[in-house]
C-alpha cells in the first residue's frame, strides 16, 4: 500500500466545475492510496474528507427524489453506460477510464450523515442511495462506509432507499432489517438482462446478474422487499421478447417485489464512452444506434413505451410483487416512523414518479 497528499479540483458553489479553484467540495486535500490487491489493482483511491454529505438533487432534475447520499465518485463497474461518468470532470478526472479507477472515497461519510441528520432544520425527507455511482462497489468492502450511514438513517428513523449493482449489500442485511423497524426502508438491485457475455463486456466490473437476483432473493426472504431496476434495457443487444421475457421470468423467481424497466440513456461522458465501446464490440450496430438516439439522450418516447408495455405484460404473466411464502412469513411488523423532534411520521413518495399496474412500477427517466 501506498499513499501521496494532493490537491483535488472540485466544484464551485454553484455545482459548476471548479479547475484551479480551492475544491468547495471536500474539507482538506486528498490522500491517494493504491493497494497491491488483485481486487484493487491499476486502482486509485482519493480519502476526502466530505463538506457535506446529505446533498439536494437539482431542481431541474427529472429524480422523483430530493435527496441523496453518494459516499463515493467514480465506480469500479465500469459500466460502459453509467448517466454519471460525467460527473468525473468536475474533479479534472476524465468520463472514461478515470471514473473507473481513481475513486473519491468520502470517508467521513457515516459521522458527517449522523451530523446532518440531527439538525434542527432537516426535516426528515427520504434519501436515496446509489442514484449516482454505486455505493456498494468493490471499494466498499475495504472502507465500509454504508454501516455508519445506514446506522445513522435508522437512529434518526430517516427514510431511505438504496439500488445497487453489488452483492456486499448482504453483510449489512441485519442493520437493514433493524432499520425497517422503524422508518420506511426501500431496496432495489439493478438487473438489466440476463447475458452473462453481454454483462462482462458491458459491465466488467459488477457481479453477474444472477448474483445480483439472488441478492434480491435474500433481502425478500428476510422479509425485506426489494424490487429490481430493469436497466438499462439496450436496444438491439438486450430487447427482444425473448430476451425480455427470460429477464422478467427469472426477476419474478427472485421475489421481487416490482421492476421498473430503464431504457438506456446516452448523456454526454456516458455517450462517448458507451458508443466507443460499441465500435470496438458491435461495429455492426454503430449505424442503429445513430438512426434510433440522433443526437438526443433517451431512445424515442415510442421505443420507451413499446419495453415498457412489454414488461408491464411480461410481469403480469409471471406474477412480479407475489411475495414468496417465506417472504410473507418473515415480513415484519412495520411501526410508525419516528422522527427527531418526535413529529409526526414523515411517509415519502413512492421512489418513482409513474403508475403500479400489476406489479411493475413504471417510470421512465
Amino acid at each position: 500500500m501506498r499513499w501521496d497528499s494532493l490537491q483535488l479540483h472540485g466544484t464551485d458553489a454553484d455545482g459548476q466545475p471548479g479547475a484551479g479553484r480551492t475544491p468547495a467540495l471536500f474539507e482538506r486535500d486528498a490522500v491517494a492510496r493504491t493497494f497491491d490487491t488483485p481486487a484493487f489493482r491499476g486502482m486509485t483511491f482519493y480519502e476526502v474528507h466530505a463538506r457535506s454529505i446529505i446533498n439536494r438533487v437539482p431542481e431541474a432534475s427529472r429524480m422523483a427524489f430530493k435527496w441523496t447520499i453518494n459516499p463515493y465518485r467514480g465506480c469500479s463497474h465500469g459500466c460502459a453506460y453509467c448517466f454519471a461518468r460525467n460527473t468525473h470532470t468536475y474533479l479534472d478526472m476524465d468520463a472514461g477510464l478515470d471514473f473507473n479507477s481513481r475513486i473519491v472515497v468520502k470517508v467521513n461519510a457515516g459521522e458527517l450523515a449522523r451530523k446532518e441528520l440531527a439538525r434542527p432544520r432537516w426535516q426528515g425527507e427520504h434519501v436515496a442511495m446509489g442514484t449516482n455511482v454505486d455505493c456498494y462497489q468493490r471499494a466498499e468492502g475495504r472502507y465500509r462506509l454504508m454501516p455508519g450511514i445506514i446506522g445513522a438513517l435508522r437512529d434518526a428513523a430517516n427514510p431511505f432507499s438504496i439500488l445497487t449493482k453489488g452483492t456486499l449489500i448482504l453483510r449489512d442485511i441485519d442493520l437493514l432489517a433493524d432499520a425497517a423497524e422503524v422508518t420506511d426502508v426501500g431496496l432495489n438491485v439493478s438487473v438489466g438482462f440476463l447475458d452473462q457475455e453481454l454483462s462482462r463486456s458491458v459491465e466488467p466490473g459488477t457481479p453477474a446478474p444472477e448474483r445480483r437476483l439472488a441478492v434480491c432473493s435474500a433481502l425478500s426472504d428476510r422479509g425485506l422487499p426489494c424490487g429490481v431496476l430493469m436497466g438499462p434495457v439496450l436496444p438491439f443487444l438486450s430487447d427482444s421478447p425473448a430476451q425480455l421475457e427470460a429477464t422478467v421470468r427469472q426477476i419474478a423467481a427472485a421475489g421481487a417485489t416490482r421492476v421498473t424497466p430503464i431504457v438506456l440513456h446516452l448523456r454526454p461522458g456516458a455517450r462517448e464512452w458507451f458508443l466507443q465501446w460499441l465500435r470496438e464490440q458491435h461495429p455492426g450496430l454503430v449505424e442503429h444506434y445513430r438512426r434510433l438516439y440522433g443526437s438526443r439522450a433517451y431512445a424515442p418516447k415510442e421505443y420507451q413505451q413499446r419495453i415498457t408495455a412489454l414488461v408491464t405484460d411480461l410481469a403480469r404473466q409471471h406474477g412480479v410483487g407475489r411475495a414468496s411464502p417465506a417472504a410473507a412469513r418473515r415480513m415484519p411488523a412495520r411501526r410508525p416512523a419516528r422522527p427527531p423532534g418526535g413529529s409526526q411520521p414523515h411517509h415519502p413518495a413512492p421512489a418513482s414518479s409513474g403508475g403500479q399496474a400489476g406489479g411493475v412500477q413504471l417510470t421512465l427517466l
